[in-house]
């Protein structure tokens, strides 16, 4: 006994329903009833003007600036007094991926060892020492970044560039086993002491 929906409808005599008389009327005197014919009005208008005045000195402030920012077919121009070390350099991730990765992985690797060590008052003398040369690589790093950006990306820059990290991660190893040495020779002098 299944059927078809399709067939069902189509087979269907044509009728219209029709709704009872002022069906229409009632249920509109129903709305009004239930919700009211009259719009609300905010009980506080000015916030709706200070909103306004809000929203128009933003555009205007954004305009003002768009319009009297300098430029050429589009292009931002930018006073080159204002540009600053750090725009001027180009890293290994600017170049391609793979040096990216490098670069990433010496980094990471440099803030984990950094992030491990263990300072106290007896090894900071040792550990400002370390930190000092480490802070000196890093600008050395950075001025290979200004160099490349203004001479381009050369093997021999990358290679410097990528020695450095190398380098700065095999300093912070060394301060890793200092430390470790001190900490050692400071138990086994605790441990002569004691005994």
């Amino acid at each position: 006994m299944k059927q078809d929906l399709r067939e069902m409808m189509r087979n269907a005599p044509d009728e219209k329903q029709q709704l009872s008389a002022g069906h229409e009327d009632r249920f509109a005197a129903m709305l009004a009833k239930e919700f009211g014919t009259e719009k609300q009005k905010t009980k506080t208008p000015w916030i709706q003007w200070a909103v306004a005045a809000m929203l128009i000195i933003g555009l205007g402030f954004f305009g003002w600036n768009a319009i009297n920012t300098p430029s050429i077919d589009g292009v931002e121009m930018v006073d080159a007094d204002t540009v600053t070390e750090v725009d001027k350099q180009v890293t290994m991730a600017d170049i391609s991926p793979e040096l990216k990765q490098i670069e990433n992985f010496y980094k990471t690797s440099i803030n984990v060892q950094l992030a491990s060590l263990e300072f106290s008052e007896e090894n900071q003398e040792l550990v400002d020492g370390y930190m000092q040369r480490l802070g000196d690589l890093d600008n050395a790093y950075k001025q290979l970044s200004i160099e490349m950006a203004e001479v381009g990306p050369t093997e021999a820059t990358l290679t410097a560039q990528i020695d450095n990290l190398k380098f700065r991660l095999e300093l912070l190893f060394k301060l890793k086993e200092k430390l470790k040495e001190l900490k050692n020779q400071n138990n086994e002098q605790f441990n002569s002491i004691q005994a």
